[in-house]
This record gives structure tokens, C-alpha cells and sequence, in this order.
């Protein structure tokens, strides 16, 4: 960007940015400087190129400066504008927070599909952005739905994207691998987490932008035994006797998570994401 700033153009940007962004091994170059140019103008995609020859302010190409250095070290372009879609909701992100992957969204239409009757109580553990539970209760507006989580800071954020989708989902500090605080709790119709599934020796092997830039908590787990054993366990206390959990799971590792569940006679189905990869386990007494 050494052009004076009176040489830049809408087009020119794109052009330039998306060499410059490939040229340090960035995903989707075209795609990142299309998401950061219109985040700096305030306009859709689209308009980008409706108005491609609309000149860029000495102040624009200041912000946006700052912008491409940032996505060129491989930092997500959800952490950097800020916020992403799920769904139905619009969902703050920032590094405390996982951010909401597309197969996630299946595990919500799982819910949303399989549940359209009476009223129901809804946990998701593990909530992190609280996405899965705010987008169940923007479909579901009498539900009632709790998210948890043992991180504050992604409270915090959960408890952000609530308001902003103007949808009420209590938050509370919780780790699933413990009873849940207070008195005895009613028994919840669904549980539902996208708990942390990743074993650290296939750290190695996952995008910069994920390992260098997503939170490890949210991300890692010692084993897969002790996390979904700790889920079943959740479930047989507080799951009720004609209610339903479903888990996101690691394709590699359907199996043994199958195991866990179907050993201690629950009613156990493994389904699969778009690409045909073994990403979701449903349960039932």
C-alpha cells in the first residue's frame, strides 16, 4: 500500500489486497479483503463491486491499513470485524469464544427439527458465544433456555449476544464435569453441548488461524473418554426421562464416543455433517 492514498480505488484494493494476502499463504484472499473492505465502508459485499471505482479515503485506507496487517498474521477475519452470522443471530466473537463453526448450525436444526411440540427446558453446556442457545430460543421463543460455561470472559460475551438478539437465555458460570450449583434443578427435556473435543497432539495439524488464535480452553481436551463420560454422567442426573441430549463430536473418534453412551443403555444415533463425517451423537433414555 505505498500508492498514495488518492491511487486507491474500491478495485484496486481488492486486486492488490488479494495478492498481497496470497502471497502470505492466507485462505481465501479474495474472500478476506472483500469482508474487510466493507466492513471499513459500512456496505454489503456486493456493493463493493456496484461501486468499484469509488475512491478510498486517506482515513479509510488508515483503518483498513491496520486491518490487512492483522489478517495477514492469519488472525481470523470473525475476530477482527468482530462478530459473525449463526443461523438466525448475529453473534459477537473475540478471543475468549470459539468461533461458531457451519456444521454447528446442523446440530441446531437437529434440535429445532426433532422438537416442534410443547414447551421445553433447554440446557447447552459449554456454551462459549452462546450461540446454540441463543439461536434454539430465537426459533423457540417459549423454551426456556440456560447456557454455561466455565470461562467469565465468555459469559460476558454470551451474555452480549442475548441482548443484541434481544432473546432471553439465563448464562451462568458452571463446569459440566460437576454437579450443577444450588438446590436440585427440574430435569431438562434437551441437552445439548459442543464441548472441547480436540486431543493436544493434533494441535499440530490444524489451521494457524485456529491453534495461533482460538481459545485452547474451548478447543482441547485431555481425552475423549473423560469428556463425554462427564456428559453422560450430566445426563444421567439431570436428563429427563423423555427428554434428549446431542453432542458434536471429533470424526475421528464416533466410535468411542458411541461406546460411551451405548454401554450405559442409551438409546444412541451417530449423524453425519455435509461432508458426509461422522459430527454428531444424539442420546435418549
Amino acid at each position: 500500500m505505498n500508492n498514495s492514498p488518492g491511487e486507491w480505488t474500491v478495485l484496486s484494493m481488492l486486486n492488490w489486497a488479494t495478492d498481497y494476502f496470497k502471497s502470505k499463504g492466507i485462505k481465501s484472499p479474495r474472500l478476506s479483503i472483500e469482508w474487510l473492505l466493507a466492513h471499513v465502508l459500512k456496505v454489503k459485499r456486493l456493493d463493493l463491486y456496484i461501486n468499484h471505482e469509488r475512491p478510498l479515503s486517506k482515513n479509510e485506507l488508515t483503518e483498513l491499513r491496520a486491518l490487512v496487517k492483522r489478517r495477514a498474521t492469519h488472525e481470523p477475519l470473525q475476530y477482527i470485524i468482530g462478530e459473525t452470522h449463526f443461523y438466525n443471530s448475529r453473534i459477537i466473537v473475540n478471543p475468549s469464544v470459539l468461533i461458531p463453526r457451519q456444521e454447528t448450525e446442523l446440530l441446531v436444526d437437529m434440535i429445532l427439527e426433532e422438537n416442534r411440540d410443547d414447551p421445553k427446558k433447554v440446557i447447552d453446556l459449554g456454551t462459549g458465544s452462546g450461540c446454540i442457545p441463543i439461536a434454539i430460543k430465537k426459533a423457540r421463543k417459549k423454551w426456556t433456555i440456560q447456557g454455561s460455561d466455565i470461562s467469565l470472559d465468555a459469559l460476558k460475551t454470551a451474555s452480549k449476544n442475548a441482548l443484541i438478539n434481544e432473546v432471553e437465555v439465563e448464562f451462568f458460570e458452571h463446569n459440566f464435569f460437576e454437579k450443577l450449583p444450588g438446590p436440585e434443578t427440574s430435569l431438562f427435556d434437551i441437552v445439548v453441548s459442543n464441548p472441547p473435543y480436540i486431543l493436544p497432539m493434533e494441535k499440530d495439524s490444524l489451521d494457524d488461524e485456529v491453534k495461533k488464535f482460538e481459545p485452547d480452553l474451548a478447543l482441547f481436551c485431555e481425552n475423549t473418554e473423560k469428556v463425554y463420560k462427564a456428559l453422560e454422567a450430566f445426563c444421567g442426573r439431570y436428563l429427563s426421562k423423555t427428554g434428549k441430549a446431542y453432542f458434536e463430536i471429533h470424526e475421528h473418534h464416533a466410535n468411542e464416543v458411541y461406546k460411551i453412551f451405548s454401554e450405559k443403555d442409551w438409546k444412541t444415533k451417530t449423524h453425519k455433517d455435509l461432508e458426509k463425517k461422522d459430527r454428531f451423537i444424539s442420546i435418549e433414555p
